[in-house]
């Protein structure tokens, strides 16, 4: 079986927007996201770190978008959080 190369990781501070809310995050994106172009179908996987009672909002939320503070953004669909947990799973998309 071949050895698969870990994906690159990309961790930082950003802003977080869904409806009823628009705030400060922190963020964890699984590949490379410079590979990611409009009206292409490729995704990445991402964590975001915030409060248990955002992470549940944004979850319910289903989509949002985040903002990097180098000013790029990602259009995301939240996937999955841990009941009580500060952690949301998204994918991103431009």
């Amino acid at each position: 079986m071949p050895i698969r190369k870990p994906l690159p990781t990309t961790e930082g501070a950003g802003q977080l927007r869904f409806p009823g809310h628009d705030g400060p995050v922190q963020y964890c994106i699984t590949g490379d996201p410079g590979r990611l172009r409009p009206g292409h179908h490729l995704v990445l996987r991402a964590s975001l770190t915030v409060t248990p009672e955002i992470a549940e909002q944004a979850f319910r939320a289903g989509q949002g978008t985040l903002t990097t503070a180098e000013g790029v953004q990602y259009r995301l669909v939240m996937l999955a959080h841990t009941d009580g947990g500060a952690d949301v799973f998204v994918e991103l998309r431009i």
